[in-house]
């Protein structure tokens, strides 16, 4: 092979390559003879140097640069926190609020940035399939008119701030209501669904915009306040985005205290073209958890974050169902999205060492304990057959919801939000070597760790059930149930056709005991649950007898021997 030919006088020669949270220096250089649209990119890393050839298109889909064209007048590359970015293409960098009516209007009235604002009305048209293929693919593409310029924007990404601060982003001035689909950026992406889009929803707002300085760091400030029309049906919009432009991405999260002391500001884990769907589609009621995907390259810090993110966007989808209702099903997803949280920071551990760890972990079993009362009060209503006793339940029930919704909107609530994405986010959990090298291990190789040593204590705890009293029985509980999640979180590493086959019999397994466990634990919770509501002397106040208990401990012993006998998924 010849030897390589620098780029033309005027290419940029170095960019910042920001993988994984590696730093490497590299050197760009065109291949126009052998590889007539690739990149020979040289670096050093960790002292060595080492020298790879990839088609562009596909260090583009890798994730590692972004190319504004290949190879046609010079490629303009960008690093991935969006510096420099090419012409169309940037990566955004922002944190979305929810707001109250009331709240977009005591900050207009108070006006904390310091500046007067811009003020612009926005039409976005959004376009996909009848099938949404677009939404399935993890895209939006829209058409935003802002007086009589028209500018199509498509996004990747769920826009959730917890996972990511970072969303790719593709814009391109177009001059009417209709999708253009030449740029070589996006035609992978949309690939099968130029000639079947259509508009499926518009979003309409009036924008505030503002540009301050928060400490070392640039932002802009953007106030939407409008409606999501789709056909007959809208909804109301109040939102705020911080875009940071300069400067440390923490400033992002200085900012939103600051709001969030003038007016409740809650983290936002839905996006404009959620809401749009989400309008269109089935009513939305409680969310349940979903699979998170996970790549087998994946470091376990990626993972983690991935995972954490997931449960926080539960959380939050259910909270928000709770702030209108009293549906019983959100608040059980809410305390259920908290305990997986929770979960993962317990199986996750060994990879932090920062004091924030155990506040947070311990402001997430506040909130827990506060949403507790509704949810056993649900179970005990199932379960009993005394109508005086279902009378008195139901009125507790009231005032459990009440109690559950004052905490769910309390300051106190709104900070560990805020607290968690910044921390979930920003990643800066370890300084030293050695717990940068833990971070930086195969997710997969600290999954299986994790998983041997859980099931372990799985079936040696539980190997004799019927005779635990209720404490160590509930102990056996906890640790079953962090199994459960722990191969619900880290099943998709495990993508071999028998690992997947064996991960749907261990979830069925776990599964099984999990539930038996549960129903022992309901039933030893009960008479407390009764006493703390002093409903202890309503007659017929048993949910439980003691042939119920009989029946559930030799279920649960039978589903703990079905459980030591199904193979592991991840040997």
């Amino acid at each position: 092979m010849r030897p390589v030919r620098p780029t033309r006088p005027g290419i940029p020669r170095q960019f910042i390559l920001d993988q994984r949270r590696e730093l490497s220096t590299c050197l760009l250089f065109s291949l126009p003879d052998e590889y007539p649209d690739g990149l020979a990119v040289f670096g050093c890393r960790s002292g060595a140097a080492s020298r790879r050839v990839m088609p562009a298109p596909e260090l583009i889909r890798a994730g590692r640069i972004v190319c504004d064209s290949f190879l046609t007048d010079y490629p303009m590359l960008a690093s991935l926190q969006g510096e420099a970015a090419p012409r169309g293409t940037m990566q955004e960098t922002e944190l979305k609020l929810e707001l109250a009516q009331a709240g977009a209007s005591l900050l207009l009235k108070e006006n904390p940035f310091a500046c007067t604002p811009t003020i612009r009305r926005q039409r976005s048209v959004y376009y996909d399939t009848q099938e949404w293929d677009l939404s399935q693919r993890g895209l939006s593409l829209c058409i935003r008119q802002c007086g009589n310029e028209r500018t199509q924007i498509v996004k990747s990404g769920d826009g959730s701030a917890a996972e990511a601060l970072t969303r790719e982003e593709w814009a391109l001035p177009v001059a009417e209501d209709t999708p253009v689909l030449d740029n070589p950026q996006i035609q992978a992406q949309l690939a099968g669904t130029a000639d079947r889009l259509a508009p499926l929803f518009e979003v309409r707002v009036k924008r505030h915009r503002w540009s301050i300085t928060e400490g070392d760091a640039t932002i802009d400030v953007a106030m939407d306040v409008g409606k999501v029309v789709a056909a007959d049906r809208e909804a109301q919009l109040c939102e705020i985005v911080l875009e940071r432009k300069t400067g440390s991405p923490t400033a992002l999260f200085a900012l939103t205290r600051k709001l969030n002391l003038i007016t409740p500001a809650s983290i936002g884990v839905l996006t404009k073209a959620d809401r749009g769907y989400r309008l269109i589609g089935p009513a939305r009621g409680a969310v349940k958890a979903s699979v998170t995907p996970l790549a087998a390259d994946m470091n376990a810090a990626t993972a983690f974050a991935r995972l954490a993110s997931a449960c926080l966007k539960q959380f939050r989808l259910n909270e928000m169902v709770l702030s209108w209702s009293r549906d019983t099903e959100a608040l059980h997803q809410a305390r259920v999205a908290l305990r997986r949280l929770r979960s993962l920071f317990s199986i996750c551990k060994p990879l932090f060492t920062d004091s924030r760890f155990d506040h947070l972990r311990d402001e997430l079993r506040w909130l827990a304990s506060e949403l507790g009362d509704a949810r056993n009060i649900d179970v005990m209503i199932k379960s009993t057959t005394s109508e005086e006793l279902l009378r008195c339940l139901q009125e507790a029930r009231s005032d459990a919801y009440g109690a559950a919704g004052a905490a769910l909107s309390s300051v106190r609530a709104r900070a560990l939000m805020i607290d968690l994405a910044e921390w979930i986010s920003i990643r800066d959990w370890r300084s030293d070597e050695a717990g940068k090298a833990l971070l930086a291990q195969p997710a997969r190789q600290f999954a299986s760790r994790i998983l041997d040593k859980l099931w372990k204590k799985v079936a040696k705890g539980g190997s004799n059930l019927i005779d635990l009293d209720d404490e160590t029985r509930h102990e056996v509980r906890i640790t079953a149930k962090k199994l459960r999640y722990a191969a619900e979180f880290f099943g998709p590493l495990y993508e071999s056709k028998q690992e997947t086959k064996r991960h749907k019999r261990f979830i069925v397994a776990m599964g099984g005991l999990q539930d038996h466990l549960g129903s022992l634990n309901d039933l030893a919770t009960a008479p407390d649950m009764l006493s703390k509501l002093q409903l202890s002397e309503v007659a017929d106040t048993e949910p439980f007898s003691a042939d119920d208990k009989e029946k559930l401990l030799h279920a649960a012993a039978e589903a703990h021997d079905i459980f030591v006998d199904t193979k592991r998924f991840w040997r």
